[in-house]
């Protein structure tokens, strides 16, 4: 037995990480998840705020690291909806446009009664990084004087009186890198103080934490985050438990803890069989 483990190939290897992986996604089965104390910031943040509230969103990261962070920017959409909150996009990544049209396609296809220019504007994608943000944050017009269409922002009944982001009342921001978190925090939560939760990926979350509680309000990391949010959201809205879009990180969370417990057995069964080998290497 500790020979034929000892000589196995890599290919059996492969062959267990594809069926950890591939098995929960066939069988879309998706784990209890009980939403952390940090989430929960965040959704209660979202909650409490009145209905009909300003909500920045700049999203910014690209279709590399969707597979993290648009799970948790559709969870963000959704509650702000069904909170009747006003939601402005925008991003500062030039890939970012897509990744606002799906969460708009969200509000087309689920929110028929959100209407554009009344209860959501698409900023687009400006050129400038974090000056983008310095510019915004104290003249609106200076940046942006149309939306992603070409129309006029002094048209738009959600953005004609709207002069700087100082006046929103929640900024939410979900990154994958630069600019992003950071930029967000020097130039827009900390000199002006504005309200700020975000989400990043997994890779990006320890360096932010030492934002949070001051300039950051809270942060949602990784896949993980955001389906602690989508069970937040569940339930204080049970309908979304028939919403299969609305469990996305749910699902994906599955393979991910199947194929992390596979790593770990395989690194124990590895030191296991180096360290049974040892010893028979001594007593022989």
């Amino acid at each position: 037995m500790f020979e034929k483990l000892n000589s196995l190939e890599s290919r059996w290897i492969f062959l267990m990480t594809f069926l950890a992986v591939g098995i929960p996604i066939l069988l879309q089965k998706s784990l209890p998840e009980k939403p952390t104390p940090m989430v929960m910031d965040v959704f209660n943040l979202v909650e409490d705020l009145p209905s009909g509230s300003l909500i920045l969103c700049s999203f910014d990261f690209d279709p590399a690291s969707a597979g993290e962070l648009q799970p948790m920017a559709a969870a963000f959409v959704r509650h702000c909806a069904l909170k009747k909150h006003k939601i402005v996009f925008m991003t500062l990544w030039p890939v970012g446009p897509p990744m606002i049209q799906n969460n708009i396609n969200i509000l087309k296809k689920e929110f028929p009664d959100y209407q554009y220019g009344e209860d959501y504007v698409n900023l687009g994608y400006r050129t400038g990084g974090e000056g983008v943000i310095k510019l915004i944050t104290t003249s609106l017009d200076k940046m942006y004087s149309e939306d992603v269409n070409g129309t006029s922002l002094k048209k738009l009944s959600l953005t004609k009186d709207l002069k700087h982001i100082q006046g929103i009342d929640l900024l939410v921001n979900i990154s994958a890198g630069t600019p992003g978190v950071i930029e967000w925090v020097q130039y827009a939560s900390t000199p002006f103080n504005i309200k700020t939760v975000v989400g990043c990926t997994g890779v990006t979350a320890p360096k932010n934490y030492t934002y949070i509680p001051k300039q950051l309000a809270g942060m949602l990391g990784a896949i993980k985050g955001a389906a602690e949010y989508e069970k937040a959201s569940i339930i204080q809205y049970p309908q979304l438990a028939e919403n299969p879009q609305a469990q996305e990180g749910l699902r994906r969370m599955a393979p991910q803890l199947v194929a992390h417990l596979l790593l770990i057995f395989l690194i124990i069964l590895g030191n296991v069989l180096h360290f049974v080998g040892r010893r028979k290497g001594l007593s022989s």
